[in-house]
């Protein structure tokens, strides 16, 4: 073949990151290595806003569906806008001809009547031919060979052949978003809250797209709560995995605790001092693991948990910050972006986690932390805390591999 297949990817807000930008680009492309690192073998170099992913020498983008599956991880990778499998060839006019009649004709077979028009960046301005002669030469090229099948359309076409002219030519059609964001590794660890509800998986991709390492927590009450239910957190931690990269899951037994505050806490108070020791129970973990945030995925006057006084008064028993990116945001929006990234389905699964078997019938709406210390005053908080970090397991979950022991 006169051409190379490769991947062209597109950066965004690394490309404003002045003096720093180098530590960003480098940190995204050692991201996207391991993403692909079970696909084959691969060169990335870095050029400007863009980065070129060829095949070493076991040529493995030629394949089509290692090709596919290359696109559809790095789509998931934060730090990149878009991406294009594109076609890499000399800088040769015929070439370019021959190479973008092979292109339609492998497009446009069994494909009916297509619009289509030619996008030319001519960054070589020594090439021969300017844009807009590039432009019409390679349209009349198409026209001529599908004069029945194919018409040029400015808007919207249903095709766009794209051809930059650069040291080498690449042309591609197909144009692939990205996660965008920041590349996870750059903005610090968090310690994720993690249910099996709808709203934590999206807060923890929220903030792995701002550049942060993610681990997860979640509190399991068996027999209250099945293996079902440990399950499903399991897989909603792998889904979010494929954007965030490896995640540290840990589970605490929280059973007994459980009933000792069942037992003991006044009832309107039981679900505030609840999420109070799994916050101090989180802490602990996130010290130990180099998290400096807490992340939850509360959003104000949802519940009766997460109102303002509520959520002071949670905080009050942290000892780091605790991030909330739904905060603000309306239940649908949120709902929308567990479809977009495809932890909405294993949100719904009708099985329980430990905030809905044991919750207050009516719950205390504003509390202040004095009246939280009081519900607390019959319970040996350090206790409590210890008896969970002695009952904590911890499993890895890989993006590709799901949990590994």
């Amino acid at each position: 073949m006169a051409y190379d297949p490769l991947i062209l990817v597109r950066l965004g807000e690394i490309t404003l990151k002045g003096l720093n930008r180098g530590r960003f680009v480098s940190r995204l492309i050692g991201n996207m290595k391991r993403r692909l690192a079970e696909l084959g073998s691969f060169e990335i170099e870095q050029s400007h806003s863009r980065i070129w992913i060829r095949s070493a020498a076991d040529q493995a983008l030629r394949d089509r569906a290692v090709m596919e599956e290359a696109i559809s991880r790095l789509s998931r990778v934060f730090g990149i806008v878009s991406l294009s499998p594109a076609l890499e060839l000399e800088t040769d006019y015929e070439q370019l001809k021959s190479t973008l009649l092979d292109h339609a004709e492998g497009l446009l077979k069994g494909a009916g009547a297509k619009s289509f028009k030619i996008d030319v960046r001519r960054v070589d301005k020594t090439f021969p031919l300017n844009s807009y002669e590039l432009c019409c030469a390679l349209g009349d090229l198409l026209l001529q060979r599908w004069p029945h099948q194919l018409s040029v359309r400015m808007k919207d076409p249903d095709l766009t052949f794209f051809v930059e002219i650069r040291d080498r030519i690449y042309l591609y059609h197909d144009i692939v978003e990205g996660a965008k964001g920041l590349p996870v590794g750059m903005s610090g660890r968090g310690m994720l809250l993690l249910s099996g509800g709808i709203d934590s998986p999206v807060a923890g991709y929220m903030m792995a797209s701002r550049g942060m390492m993610i681990d997860a927590v979640y509190f399991h009450t068996f027999p209250y709560t099945g293996p079902q239910s440990l399950a499903k957190v399991e897989k909603l931690a792998a889904l979010l995995a494929r954007y965030a990269g490896r995640i540290n899951l840990y589970v605490v037994d929280f059973t007994d605790i459980q009933l000792e505050l069942n037992r003991f806490c006044p009832q309107d108070m039981l679900t505030l001092v609840m999420r109070r020791v799994m916050t101090r129970i989180a802490s602990r973990l996130a010290e130990e693991a180099g998290a400096k945030a807490l992340i939850t995925g509360e959003s104000l006057g949802q519940v009766a948990s997460q109102t303002l006084e509520a959520l002071v008064a949670t905080d009050a028993a942290a000892d780091r910050p605790v991030f909330r990116p739904l905060i603000g945001m309306d239940k649908n929006d949120t709902i929308g972006i567990a479809r977009r990234i495809g932890t909405f389905e294993t949100s719904i699964l009708p099985y329980d986690d430990c905030c809905t078997v044991f919750v207050s019938k009516h719950p205390k709406t504003h509390p202040s932390p004095e009246d939280a210390l009081r519900a607390e005053r019959d319970l040996d908080m350090d206790d409590l805390v210890s008896q969970a970090m002695a009952r904590v397991s911890r499993k890895l979950i890989d993006p590709h591999l799901g949990a590994e022991a």
